[in-house]
């Protein structure tokens, strides 16, 4: 039964002829009864027959049923015997109606049928532009979403390209300025050396002559310049020898504000404040600050030179300001160079002076490398010391300077907590004189070996000298001393170090001190880790030379390593 309705209802061919067939099988029952009870009734149904089919099924189909119906009247016509007049007045009036009323219905069913169906097709598209429209705005607002994500992420990577760029640049020029300064520091070692060898003699044979001769002797103010000059001379090679940075300083804890009060009551100070009236100075030390691992006599000289270079900086006076705090970095900071997360304990030096320009900020800690006047106002070394210093010590520098304005040095130090430790007060003459001790002294230079057994003699030892290692070994197969005084580079032979070494073979418990005119080295180390004692930098005095034989030849190394610098 469904499927008949389903057939019935969407089959366009079977539906109109049906309604053909019905309308004609009914007019043709119909047509004789009423024909007989009404004559012209009858023909007014056969003439709306026509018409309603044409409403019902358009013109076409109007026609078609028309041709149909008017065989059909003119049979049944015929039958009843009605005249070819009233049958073609019939069949010409429901023509005429017909094509009028299907034309019409059709046209206006057409118009109908468009409308209805433009209705609907607008709906639809209304229906669709408005899904379109909800969909658009929320792929709009999804899209915005991913727009506004995706400039943010381009923002980040934009800064974290340009952070990376920034830092990758301030690490190639801190690279650039190591590699300069390691280069100079090799070279100004090797010089270092030479001339330490040959201030020996200026500063030790005045020494030695001073012990000998009268308080009132005409001759005691000429050798205390020659020893004094000697000093400096050996100050100057000291500054360079701070440049080579081998990192074998020995530290020991130390208090900042203590180096730098202990500096301001210090001659070099007042010095340097009687050369800068016009500067006034100003300290703002905290209180609790921490300690650091760190030499006292190079941090000293460290603080000088920046505060003698903020005063040389201040040409018609001003102010400098010296200040100590704790810092703890959370994350890398510095502008001048990278400062690692930590806890530091750090001094500030400003000044008012002239300030930096940036050309000349990368170049201030060359060595030699100055806008003063060469002689005048030191070395050239002030800060290029300040660096090796800092270096040495495992610190960080900031510079902060703006032409016109002044500038702003900060030194970086790790901090500890451990307490300082009290230092031993100075030894008299009689306190590191021997009593005939035998010593053996292994030196390449005669110079060094003449100096040294001078000074051993004077101080009460019984002393021999060989010119090379392999000398040395070979006396002592069938000699045995004391103690040995071993220079570490020795020309021509074997070194210090493989003297040493030949040596504990078959003396495996000889005291041993190791001299040398270059800075403490990593043979020098390696000596030490042997079993050798003391470290003695060249040129040394007859006190440091005493108290660290003193020491050895009496066990006690470690009052001696921390004395001996």
């Amino acid at each position: 039964m469904g499927n008949n309705a389903a057939l019935w209802s969407t089959n366009k061919y079977i539906r109109p002829f049906a309604i053909m067939l019905g309308f004609l099988v009914l007019f043709g029952f119909t047509f004789i009864p009423l024909h007989a009870i009404t004559k012209d009734g009858v023909y007014i149904l056969a003439s709306a027959f026509p018409i309603i089919a044409g409403w019902l099924l358009g013109l076409r189909l109007g026609l078609l049923f028309w041709l149909l119906h008017s065989a059909l009247l003119m049979i049944l016509a015929q039958t009843v015997g009605s005249s070819f007049h009233e049958f073609l007045s019939t069949g010409i009036f429901s023509f005429t109606v017909t094509m009028v009323i299907t034309c019409g219905v059709g046209r206006i069913s057409d118009l109908t049928k468009n409308m209805h169906r433009e209705i609907k097709e607008r709906k639809s598209i209304e229906i669709e532009l408005k899904r379109y429209k909800e969909t658009l705005e929320e792929e709009v607002v999804k899209r915005s979403k991913e727009l506004i994500r995706s400039n943010e992420l381009l923002r980040q990577e934009i800064l974290l390209n340009e952070k990376n760029t920034e830092e990758k640049l301030n690490l190639q020029a801190s690279l650039k300025r190591a590699e300069k300064m390691e280069a100079i520091g090799i070279l100004a070692g090797s010089v270092a050396h030479d001339l330490n060898n040959i201030l020996s003699g200026i500063m030790s044979y005045p020494e030695l002559i001073l012990l000998d001769i009268p308080d009132n002797s005409p001759l005691r103010k000429p050798l205390l310049t020659i020893q004094k000059s000697g000093q400096r001379a050996a100050a100057v090679v000291q500054d360079l020898l701070t440049l080579v940075r081998n990192g074998n300083i020995n530290f020991e804890v130390t208090n900042l504000n203590t180096i730098i009060s202990d500096f301001l009551l210090s001659p070099e100070f007042k010095k340097i404040e009687n050369d800068y009236p016009g500067t006034t100075i100003q300290t703002n030390l905290q209180p609790d600050l921490l300690r650091m691992y760190g030499s006292s006599v190079h941090l000293t000289k460290a603080i000088m030179n920046l505060i003698l270079n903020s005063m040389e900086a201040m040409v018609k006076g001003g102010e400098l300001v010296i200040s100590t705090t704790n810092v703890n970095l959370s994350q890398p900071a510095g502008n001048y160079e990278i400062i690692e997360e930590g806890k530091y304990v750090a001094i500030n030096i400003s000044d008012t002076g002239y300030g930096i320009s940036k050309i000349n900020l990368d170049r201030i800690f060359e060595p030699f490398y100055t806008k003063k006047i060469m002689g005048r106002s030191g070395t050239g070394l002030g800060l290029a010391i300040v660096w090796g210093t800092v270096k040495d010590h495992g610190g960080y520098i900031d510079v902060q300077s703006q032409e016109g304005k002044g500038t702003v040095f900060t030194l970086y130090f790790q901090a500890t907590t451990q307490e300082v430790l009290n230092k031993p007060s100075n030894q008299e003459f009689s306190d590191y004189c021997g009593f005939g001790e035998s010593i053996l002294i292994i030196d390449d230079e005669k110079l060094q070996r003449e100096i040294c057994t001078s000074i051993l003699n004077k101080l009460g030892y019984t002393v021999k000298s060989v010119s090379s290692g392999e000398a040395a070994i070979e006396y002592l197969m069938n000699n045995t001393f004391d103690l040995l005084i071993i220079d570490m580079i020795m020309v021509g032979g074997i070194d210090g170090f493989e003297t040493y070494k030949r040596i504990i073979e078959t003396h495996p418990h000889q005291r041993t001190i190791i001299v040398s005119g270059f800075s403490e080295s990593g043979l020098v180390k390696n000596t030490q880790a042997l079993g050798a004692g003391p470290y003695i930098k060249k040129p040394y005095s007859i006190e440091k030379l005493g108290v660290a034989v003193k020491n050895e030849l009496g066990g006690n190394r470690n009052t001696v390593r921390n004395q001996i610098t």
